[in-house]
């Protein structure tokens, strides 16, 4: 048709540059007389003439240029791949172009409704299929709907998963392009994916299907019937049903999930001949294409219709290993859908954190000061195994939540299309975080001591029973929830050392300017009604429900770290019960015994743990010291002060208040000390870290990701912090 635009029939086989790999293998299966939905191709030579013509090319440039890659991290990548996806939508196509797509669109379709496909040069080819990395867009309505969608699939060619990956897919702005196919959507009773070698079994096959449209079988929010077949016979091993309760239905404004009815739910989506044929389907795609093939179909009343096709590159880890040494499909696997993470949600909230608090209770409730010694050495080695039992859930569950506010990030910037790529963040903060619940607990016993300081004192030499009766409540409400956090170890402290580790932080708090956490429920629910009224009906009732569900995600992901903190507290708790019994043995100074340490030594009395530590080295200053160094704005704001550089929890007992925190990453852990500086600096990177999220809450400016931060900083160098632009200003000499 054009230089932009060509039809299926008219690809040349050889002209996969210019349509991608997703495209072409359609093409091969239609010249193989299989059926294909009818579609048109937008070439890559229509993505990288608009980018020619609109600036985006420096501007991607520029973004991927702001730290090396190297040296990012995951939340980086996904603050980077925003930012990007964020110039997309607001960039419009050059007139001309804009014309000849919607032309295009209207002229083959009409009004009927499409699918908007990724097709990039090298995806789904042999050995580097990446299926997942770019978007594709189910029930698209109109020319102006496909032309928004047309953009959004070119941005993903820089989404977050696809630059992890970025050296095994060559990206390079002057050199990458991103085609996209688009096709009419054929509705049919059933869909399913048929994998032509088993993922986990190489000698078996397999078929997947579920009733409607394949959206929930992708997305993982509907289990689907599975059919076990030999690979080489073909002969039918198992057939395993599923619980049939839901269907991906079309709405003119998307899709749904709905219920299905008693009668379809209770019959498979195929039969077993209907499956053995959808095998048959993907074998002919094997055969042409050489290699096992993952094949996605739809069933019609006309027969089996082939909507794509790519190889099987590698086998599924059904849980990818956080700890693994390449951790991509870990991260890649943090990416849910917002009907996976509405589910997620409720078992977080009714299940996982009120176990975390009764693990935590019962272990607190333990008399550890029974057990004689062997005994004390097991109950360590099971608190042990019951906090990584619980960590392993973080991982699994309470990370993959955060995608919930990074989802309603994509989804806020590409309705409303902000300036600031991070507006969205705004809505979310001024939630109830059990940070600030501590914070504002201390901020108490601070107030109290402003008018009696003579308490402090008592504190200080443990003397709780000396301090007015509402400071005593107070304290052991205190005490009993947060105290453990104060403690650089993480140890649950009683009520003496707990009074120890608090009376500095409660003299510099009753000492310094009062500052609560910031309150912006007004412009927020200003800012809330806007965002809203861009929708209406079902529209504006799933526009809340995704606000809801990110602010959830907002106030967990800083939350999970405290329920995770007691349980480890309690392990602490009894390590701490070894170690004093060591002392009282004769042991020099047990402190530094690691638990296993203390544990062997319960069981041995022969063992002697090593007494000394390794001193850590402080790091070098290099010789060349820059005066601006840049990260990410995190927090707006400017701040000057002093810089506090904090390596360890400990170091935290130098903090001066009006002083600005330089830390590796900010943890749950030392956030009690927001109320006390004027600004924060992390090396660790992201909109949406601990750090930030709490920086926010009391209006600090902050800049996240600065490379090399606590070396390039010094204690006591006044230093400037933007946090709108990202820069650190700083002096060339320190305040003494």
């Amino acid at each position: 048709m054009s230089r932009w635009i060509v039809t299926l029939p008219e690809i040349d086989i050889e002209s996969e540059a210019a349509v991608g790999g997703k495209t072409l293998a359609l093409v091969r299966m239609m010249r193989m007389r299989l059926p294909i939905p009818p579609g048109i191709c937008i070439t890559t030579h229509a993505y990288r003439d608009y980018l020619h013509a609109t600036g985006l090319t420096e501007r991607i440039r520029f973004e991927l240029a702001r730290k090396r890659f190297s040296e990012m991290r995951w939340e980086e990548v996904w603050d980077t791949a925003l930012r990007i996806r964020s110039l997309f939508g607001r960039t419009p196509l050059p007139l001309e172009m804009a014309d000849a797509l919607r032309r295009a669109v209207s002229g083959r379709f009409g009004d009927h409704p499409l699918v908007v496909r990724s097709s990039a040069p090298g995806e789904d080819a042999p050995g580097s299929s990446f299926a997942g990395l770019h978007e594709s867009f189910v029930n698209v309505r109109g020319p102006d709907e496909a032309l928004e969608r047309i953009r959004r699939v070119w941005a993903s060619l820089w989404s977050d998963a696809a630059l992890l990956y970025r050296r095994e897919l060559g990206l390079d702005v002057t050199r990458s392009a991103m085609a996209v196919l688009v096709q009419e959507l054929v509705v049919g009773e059933a869909s399913g994916v048929s994998f032509t070698a088993s993922p986990v079994a190489e000698d078996q096959a397999i078929v997947e299907a579920v009733h409607g449209l394949n959206q929930g079988l992708v997305d993982g929010t509907i289990t689907p019937d599975r059919w076990i077949f030999a690979r080489e016979s073909g002969a039918l091993l198992r057939h395993e049903p599923a619980v049939r309760e839901q269907q991906i239905l079309l709405r003119d404004t998307g899709t749904v999930a709905a219920p299905l009815s008693p009668q379809r739910a209770g019959r498979a989506p195929l039969t077993n001949r209907q499956a053995a044929d959808a095998l048959a389907l993907a074998r002919r795609c094997e055969i042409t294409h050489g290699t096992p093939q993952d094949v996605e179909w739809t069933s019609t009343d006309d027969g089996l219709l082939l909507l794509q096709t790519r190889p099987i590159t590698a086998r599924v880890t059904p849980t990818p290993d956080p700890q693994a040494e390449d951790r991509r499909p870990w991260y890649r696997s943090l990416t849910r859908s917002f009907a996976n993470l509405r589910a997620l949600r409720t078992r977080i909230e009714e299940e996982i954190l009120p176990g975390m608090q009764a693990a935590a209770r019962a272990l607190a409730e333990e008399p550890l000061r029974e057990l004689d010694d062997p005994a004390l050495a097991t109950e360590i080695e099971r608190r042990r195994e019951v906090l990584e039992q619980w960590r392993q859930c973080y991982w699994e569950d309470l990370i993959p939540f955060a995608h919930g506010m990074r989802l309603f990030g994509q989804y806020y910037n590409d309705v409303v299309r902000p300036e600031d790529p991070h507006e969205f963040v705004e809505l979310l903060v001024g939630g109830e975080l059990l940070s600030l619940e501590r914070n504002r607990l201390l901020e108490s016993l601070a107030a109290m001591a402003r008018a009696d300081e003579a308490l402090l004192e008592h504190l200080a030499r443990g003397d709780l029973a000396a301090t007015p009766p509402e400071f005593r409540a107070l304290w052991r409400q205190f005490e009993q929830r947060f105290a453990y956090q104060l403690r650089p170890d993480g140890a649950s402290p009683g009520a003496a050392s707990g009074a120890t580790e608090a009376v500095p932080l409660l003299r510099a708090l009753a000492r310094a300017p009062q500052r609560a956490a910031s309150q912006p429920q007004r412009p927020a629910r200003a800012m809330e009604e806007a965002f809203l009224q861009r929708f209406s009906g079902a529209q504006r009732d799933e526009a809340r429900a995704r606000l809801e569900l990110a602010r959830a995600s907002y106030r967990l992901r800083d939350d999970d770290n405290v329920y995770l903190g007691r349980i480890q507290a309690q392990l602490q708790r009894a390590a701490d019960e070894g170690r004093a019994r060591l002392r009282r043995r004769g042991e020099t100074d047990p402190g530094p015994f690691s638990d296993q340490e203390v544990e062997r030594a319960l069981r041995d009395a022969s063992f002697r743990p090593r007494t000394a530590r390794d001193a850590m080295k402080p790091t070098e200053a290099p010789a060349v010291r820059p005066r601006q160094i840049v990260g990410q704005p995190a927090g707006p704001g400017i701040a000057q002060g002093p810089a506090r550089v904090v390596q360890t929890p400990t170091d935290l007992r130098e903090l001066v208040a009006g002083e600005i925190l330089v830390c590796d990453a900010l943890s749950p852990a030392m956030t009690h000390v927001i109320p006390l500086v004027a600004g924060l600096v992390e090396r660790r990177g992201g909109m949406l870290i601990h750090g930030a999220i709490i920086a926010r809450e009391y209006g600090l400016p902050c800049v996240t990701g600065v490379p090399g931060a606590t070396g390039r900083i010094r204690s006591g160098q006044r230093i400037t912090v933007d946090g709108f632009t990202g820069i650190v200003t700083i002096a060339t000499h320190a305040t003494g």
